[in-house]
């Protein structure tokens, strides 16, 4: 695997790449991988397809009392990783080549991001959009993947391309769990133990509520119900809501798939999950 930390050396690198007919597929990651990562790395993979990961731990999809100092880095493990995972060519940019002195531009992204994780952590949806943007310009992908378990910023990312005109397709692929039903996630990594053994407090209830709701059961009771479930657990919860799939709106469309949506805290570490209600 090829690894660049210049946009002169990645771009010429790409060129060729598709000078010889091939096509590019990028995976966006901030690092600290795990199998979720690696599961869009391997969806990606195609015959003649390069396949591009980027690892890039955005500083603007922080709040100012949120975890960038202390947010894993595991450069050496993650290269390894994707190495052994089959990807063709690592992007990873330092700070100064993403926001050079003077960088001044900002890309928002209404409606699908003004709810949910977007009101909990204003501005963190812009910092994510403006840093996909300038990755598809970067790498100039003919496919993009991100994992189901951001089902908000992976709305996010599909509106924006919708917009603005990428050429790009956008892959979602299914939120990878262990083996007791958690969501994998790099900042699983902060749980204690006796927090890891509640954690999977949260996809049960996410569980539990999606059959009463499909049951016939009001779905604000079963929002109650989930939440009540997940603060006995010692969780502080943000939001538990049942939202449109594509709008995510909390009064969704008769006929369209509806969403589970949530988040919440168990001491320092914040978790999120969502789980469809709706069989395809």
């Amino acid at each position: 695997m090829e690894v660049y930390r210049d946009l002169a050396g990645l771009r010429a690198a790409l060129s060729e790449a598709r000078a010889g007919g091939r096509d590019v597929a990028l995976v966006p990651t901030m690092g600290a991988l795990h199998a979720g990562h690696i599961a869009l790395v391997e969806a990606a993979r195609r015959p003649g397809t390069l396949v591009v990961a980027s690892i890039f731990v955005n500083p603007k999809q922080f709040g100012a009392n949120e975890d960038l100092s202390r947010y894993p880095r595991k450069e050496v493990s993650d290269i390894a990783m994707l190495t052994d995972a089959g990807c063709d060519l690592l992007w990873l940019p330092p700070v100064e080549q993403m926001y050079p002195a003077g960088f001044a531009t900002n890309v928002s992204v209404s409606g699908v991001s003004e709810g949910w994780d977007g009101a909990a952590r204003p501005g963190h949806f812009d910092g994510v959009a403006t840093v996909v943007a300038k990755l598809f310009n970067q790498v100039r992908p003919t496919r993009a993947y991100f994992g189901e378990k951001d089902f908000q910023q992976l709305a996010v990312i599909r509106r924006m391309v919708a917009d603005l005109d990428f050429d790009i397709e956008i892959t979602g692929v299914p939120t990878q769990r262990e083996d007791d039903g958690l969501a994998l996630s790099s900042r699983n990594v902060y749980l204690l133990p006796e927090e890891r053994q509640k954690a999977v407090a949260l996809p049960r209830a996410l569980g539990v509520a999606a059959r009463a709701v499909l049951a016939g059961t009001d779905p604000a009771k079963a929002l109650a119900d989930a939440t009540a479930t997940l603060t006995a657990a010692g969780f502080t919860v943000d939001y538990v809501a049942l939202v449109d799939a594509e709008t995510l709106q909390s009064d969704p469309t008769p006929g369209q798939r509806r969403q589970l949506l949530a988040a919440a805290r168990l001491g320092n570490t914040r978790l999120i999950d969502n789980l469809a209600v709706d069989p395809l």
